[in-house]
């Protein structure tokens, strides 16, 4: 390869890594495997290595970790908590013992599982803990102390009064624990975490350390950093001396003289990997001789005694057996996969999300096609491609027919999606109702999917303005009720009728327009009636809104359906007034611009909020952007903020300054 091609592939493999780092950190929906991701920035050190002339400061390849931020104490890192270089094929990890033996003769290595994880640091004084961090950047860190105090595995006291001790860990999330959490995320109608990696990262730097005790996290520690007072020869000895500490250590780790071992080691690892209580991403093998990695030093990223074994993601081939189609909330008619059970990732999937009609007709899938299948991120299944395809058999095609109700099914200018066009279909309803009773909209405890669905299966409820007619007595009908959860339930619609009529428009679900949208629809108009009989353009005018939304809400309450439930839920005694104003204008010539994740609220909340008190948030870094606001993991935003000098401000500082406190 020349320079001019080393250029070229340089520069497109660098917009492709930082796309792929804002999907991940800044808006926590990867769009590749870890596995896909880590092969992309391998090829990148490896053209920067052969072409030292074209690296740069601001690669992606000269980031260890994510950037600690000041959310939590800083910790400053006096042994550097580094990275391993990463190999994905078995020839890497022999050209590895080869260059090993160059320097030392006969090594040692020892193999052990790689937790998917996040990585910390714990620290001991006269057999004490006195102190745990995070990573962050591998120099500096954030104090998290109070936090790993909640997990169980860590021993507070050692077993011998050390003098001093640092150790690294992984903290991770076993998927018992990831399975409740989900479950209850899903429960209190909240987003889901994505996997147990990030469910674990977002666990520790919970500010209360309540919530993190409840979130069920474990560790394992698998290195010293810094010990005085006593002196250990190698990574095994060190191993069994954190073991007879009380330290929970890596599991299943191995000592090997013959490199083609070692590897038969961490194939087997791999077949394994699923069985394990917890997720890993590959195996490392390291020289276990402590003064033999003094001789084989590091280089500027890396030490030269240890590589990681980055397992691919599995993926299986299988026959589709049949498509069905689901209705959600809005109408859309969203297509699955249904296919012959096969095992991925620990468990048995035998169904996949295919979106819509594009995605269909890309892959160019057929029922009784041989597909592949795998699950992003070892979590959601997914067809990844048409193994086989039956010649000459067109894609499927979505009905244009809703299956719910039989009416018909559009696809709008723009839109990718089918939606049914009846507002009584029953699969709209029962997602209508659950969506009417969320946290964000009428906030009505006690009224998840499970009630939702006994109450229209025994036909109690046709429409949200049923849900204020229901009794005592009826809902205690239902199974596992009882007269008292009736109770509460009864007086949850009772105190939902008091909500904000902002809210109110949020939960009856108007098509593009979301909560912040809802609570800047009813500042603008005051009441229902000025929003029932406002024009469009009108509508557009407001600040955030656009033409698409406007008619959004125009063809919404020109439909005499709706018009009748607002009436409904008027005599029915729900508020139709907007009683929240915003908050002022304290932020007024300000731009913001979030990135990361916050520690306590969503971005979409911190965006409100600012917005409430008159400031604008922006989705991009420019030299016209007053502040950053920045969260854990935060990505090229940060950087680019760093680099143009403008203030970065944490969570808590927003927040004091909503407060009028300056900055």
């Amino acid at each position: 390869m020349d320079l001019q091609m080393a250029t070229e592939r340089i520069t497109t493999l660098r917009k492709t890594i930082e796309q792929h780092n804002h999907s991940y950190y800044v808006l926590d929906n990867p769009t590749i495997s870890d596995y896909e991701y880590d092969k992309l920035l391998h090829e990148l050190i490896d053209l920067e290595a052969a072409f030292p002339e074209l690296a740069t400061d601001n690669s992606p390849t000269r980031r260890v970790g994510g950037a600690a931020l000041n959310t939590f104490a800083p910790v400053r890192h006096e042994v550097q908590m580094g990275s391993l270089q990463d190999v994905f094929g078995v020839e890497e990890l022999r050209a590895f013992d080869t260059r090993v033996r160059e320097t030392i003769p006969n090594p040692i290595y020892i193999v052990e599982p790689k937790i998917d994880g996040l990585s910390v640091s714990l620290e001991y004084r006269n057999g004490a803990f006195v102190r745990g961090s995070t990573r962050g950047d591998g120099i500096i860190g954030e104090d998290v102390s109070e936090n790993l105090k909640t997990v169980g595995s860590i021993p507070m006291q050692l077993r011998q009064p050390v003098e001093f001790l640092e150790v690294r860990g992984e903290v991770y999330m076993p998927r018992s624990s990831f399975d409740r959490v989900v479950a209850r995320q899903l429960e209190n109608e909240e987003e889901p975490f994505k996997n147990p990696r990030n469910a674990a990262a977002g666990s520790l730097r919970q500010k209360d350390s309540r919530i993190t005790a409840q979130r069920g996290l474990d560790i394992f520690v698998f290195n010293i950093q810094q010990l005085e007072g006593q002196t250990l020869d190698g990574h095994k000895q060190s191993l069994e001396f954190l073991e007879e500490q009380g330290f929970k250590v890596i599991p299943s780790y191995k000592a090997f003289h013959d490199i083609e071992d070692a590897i038969r080691e961490i194939d087997k690892i791999g077949e394994q990997r699923y069985q394990f209580p917890f997720d890993i991403d590959g195996a490392v093998i390291k020289v276990d001789d402590f003064a033999q990695r003094e001789q084989l030093g590091a280089t500027s990223k890396f030490p030269r005694w240890a590589v990681a074994f980055k397992y691919p993601p599995e993926q299986k081939e299988t026959r589709l057996l049949d498509i069905t189609i689901q209705v959600g909330r809005t109408g859309a008619l969203t297509p699955t996969a249904v296919f012959e059970p096969i095992t991925l990732a620990g468990t048995t999937v035998s169904r996949a999300v295919l979106h819509n009609q594009d995605f269909i007709n890309e892959k160019n899938i057929a029922i009784g096609d041989v597909i592949v299948v795998r699950k992003a991120g070892d979590i959601i299944p997914e067809v990844v491609t048409v193994a086989q395809h039956q010649e000459g058999k067109p894609p499927y095609q979505i009905p244009q027919i809703c299956p719910s109700c039989g009416s018909v099914a559009e696809r709008e200018e723009g839109e990718a999606v089918l939606r049914c066009v009846n507002m009584a279909c029953p699969a709209q309803v029962a997602r209508n109702l659950v969506h009417f009773a969320s946290r964000d909209a009428m906030d009505i405890d006690g009224l998840g999917p499970a009630i939702v669905h006994q109450l229209l299966d025994a036909k109690l409820v046709q429409s949200t303005a049923d849900l204020y007619m229901l009794t005592i007595e009826q809902l205690a009908g239902l199974e596992r009720m009882g007269k008292r959860s009736a109770a509460n339930l009864i007086k949850a619609l009772e105190k939902s009728k008091q909500q904000d009529l902002s809210r109110l428009l949020f939960a009856l679900g108007i098509r593009g327009i979301g909560a912040r949208a809802s609570q800047l629809l009813a500042q603008r108009f005051g009441d229902m009636d000025g929003i029932l009989n406002a024009p469009a353009q009108e509508i557009a005018s407001i600040e955030g809104y656009g033409e698409i939304m406007a008619q959004s809400v125009v063809d919404f309450f020109s439909l005499e359906a709706n018009r009748a439930l607002v009436e409904r839920l008027r005599e029915l005694g729900l508020n139709l007034r907007c009683e929240s104003a915003p908050a002022g204008d304290i932020l007024t010539g300000k731009t913001f611009v979030l990135t990361g994740t916050l520690p306590t609220m969503a971005r979409s909340e911190a965006k409100a909020l600012i917005e409430a008190a008159g400031g604008k948030v922006s989705g991009s870094v420019s030299k016209k952007t007053s502040y950053v606001v920045a969260g854990e993991e935060a990505g090229s935003k940060l950087t680019k903020a760093n680099e143009l000098g403008i203030t970065i401000l944490t969570e808590a500082e927003l927040l004091e300054m909503l407060k009028g406190a300056s900055v």
